[in-house]
């Protein structure tokens, strides 16, 4: 067990998408490996929208998954910059400071599921399971080796 939980954020401009599902598999991912105390997720936008997107909430749904309930949030650059880990989803405009430079920064370049049929919001929603998958493999590893 770490001494300080291991920091992940999930952003994008509208939180309303990509990072909703990030964040609601990463949550899950904690839970199924018991990381509860070992890793915080942060989820938010740079410009929030109103609601989680209908067929975001939809095919999440189909894998057992409740996003009706979630509002996007706007998220800091305080907040990005505490973290050990940072998912943008392809459309960020994150700008973190040079201090930043150990938060580990990946731009997953994902599609944007709004106004997209369901089946390539079950494409979009798939490929982010598997990405959350693997970084919290990382995560897991990470915890193991300091631990």
């Amino acid at each position: 067990m770490a001494d300080t939980p291991i920091r992940a954020a999930f952003m994008c401009v509208q939180n309303a998408g990509r990072s909703q599902m990030s964040t609601a598999f990463a949550e899950r991912e904690r839970a199924q490996r018991g990381l509860g105390t070992d890793v915080d997720i942060l989820t938010g936008g740079t410009h929030p929208a109103d609601h989680v997107h209908e067929e975001v909430v939809d095919v999440m749904q189909e894998n057992g998954i409740d996003l009706s309930d979630r509002t996007p949030q706007n998220i800091s650059t305080e907040e990005l910059e505490s973290c050990d880990y940072v998912a943008t989803m392809g459309c960020s405009t994150l700008e973190l400071d040079a201090n930043a430079s150990d938060v580990d920064i990946r731009d997953w370049a994902l599609e944007d599921p709004d106004g997209q049929d369901l089946d390539a919001v079950r494409a979009i929603r798939d490929d982010i399971e598997a990405r959350v998958q693997a970084l919290f493999d990382e995560i897991e590893q990470e915890i193991a080796s300091t631990g």
